[in-house]
């Protein structure tokens, strides 16, 4: 299992301190990822991102994790992508995104060659990965981490990933995928997050921007098993947003959704959607026009109506594999963060009858230590242990 918690209140390429705390993190992620057993036991392809807001930390930091179990062939390698200045009308290749070892490391992420990083070259794959679309590139884009996702650019810009199910699904622009044809669809959530740590600084504008890019160019999920949805924690140093994205039902849109975490709480994502009602008129939400539009033509939705859309019950398929699939997950954290709330551990399912809030005020305030134990919580102490007998 991969690992890695985005500390992003330090000034991680400033401070040696800072340095090497995140170093240490991400050397860490790598031998978790061949050293702890399966997260939260929920299936062997788990990811549960966490968020915790600047107020509800003990140091005031925002803090994210992110678990990536994948499919057993995930590309664990942990890849620094330099800052590069790009010519005047280059142009910025988009790769389609297999979920899969090996992904694309090539030389066309960086300005100047990258040996390392060559076709054929190590673990790179024998065969040339080819775009299948572009998009202009800005004049400088910034240095960053990538572990198959973006994960901490050097402005302190932070993402965890967490797949979904969706009631859309669509395939890669050129590429065929079972039940959806031949895709028209350019962006995955792999490439939406690489765009975001090339170019902001600030998690408001890196949504603004990804969503856009995927309802003009178009979005397709990890699909198969997996969900055909995402859902993303994006951080800086005094925000935390999650945000979710699926493909709108041309295969060549999307339909995107962000909401932020309040300062002083935290949220899980454990591969379902979270967001609930958006309220327009409030500022704490950011979503494509599409939310509504597609919602209304398909007659789910009463823009006459005065009740919010629910934007989980609407575009989310549910939990993808078996109830308490995501759900069991929720409440080990809240349990663990937030005992007081006295959360059930049993629901009808998750659509509808909203088990668990989108976010909660933690009872005491958290560090970095206690998001590290929840990610490797076995439910310990609880009648869902899955630790063994000694537990």
């Amino acid at each position: 299992k991969q690992f890695d918690l985005h500390r992003v209140r330090s000034h991680i390429f400033g401070v040696s301190e800072a340095v090497r705390r995140y170093m240490s993190i991400m050397i860490f992620a790598f031998l978790a990822w061949t050293a702890l057993g399966t997260l939260f036991l929920q299936g062997c392809s788990a990811c549960t991102t966490i968020a915790v807001g600047k107020d509800a930390t003990v140091d005031g930091s925002v803090l994210s994790s992110h678990s990536n179990d994948g499919e057993g062939d995930t590309d664990p390698r942990l890849v620094l992508i330099p800052a590069s200045d790009w010519p005047v009308d280059s142009k910025r290749p988009i790769f389609y995104s297999p979920e899969s070892f090996p992904r694309y490391v090539g030389p066309d992420r960086a300005a100047t060659p990258i040996e390392a990083y060559a076709t054929g070259n190590g673990d790179n794959g024998p065969t040339a990965f080819v775009p299948i679309c572009e998009m202009p590139q800005v004049p400088h884009t910034f240095q960053y981490y990538e572990e198959t996702y973006g994960a901490l650019n050097e402005k302190q810009l932070g993402i965890s990933e967490s797949t979904c199910s969706g009631v859309f699904g669509a395939a890669p622009k050129g590429i065929e995928y079972p039940d959806y044809g031949t895709g028209k669809a350019c962006f995955s959530v792999d490439a939406l997050t690489q765009i975001a740590m090339e170019r902001h600084t600030k998690a408001r504008d890196a949504i603004k921007e990804i969503g856009a890019l995927a309802e003009e160019m178009g979005f397709y999920g990890a699909g198969l098993f997996e969900g055909t949805a995402e859902s993303l924690i994006v951080t800086d140093t005094e925000e935390a947003w999650i945000f979710h994205i699926l493909p709108d039902p041309s295969g060549a849109s999307a339909i995107w959704a962000a909401q932020r975490v309040p300062d002083d709480s935290f949220a899980v994502v454990p591969n379902v959607f979270i967001i609930r009602e958006i309220d327009a008129s409030d500022d704490n939400f950011m979503y494509s026009s599409s939310v509504y539009s597609v919602a209304t033509e398909l007659g789910w939705f009463d823009p006459d109506d005065d009740k919010l859309l629910d934007f989980t019950a609407t575009y989310s398929d549910g939990e993808y594999s078996h109830q308490f699939y995501s759900g069991r997950r929720s409440w080990g954290v809240y349990s663990m963060f937030a005992p007081s709330l006295q959360l059930e551990a049993d629901y009808v399912e998750w659509r509808i009858s909203k088990p668990y809030p989108f976010a909660a005020k933690p009872d005491k305030k958290l560090s970095v230590t206690d998001v590290a134990n929840a990610m490797r919580s076995y439910y310990e102490g609880t009648d869902f242990s899955q630790a063994g007998e000694t537990s």
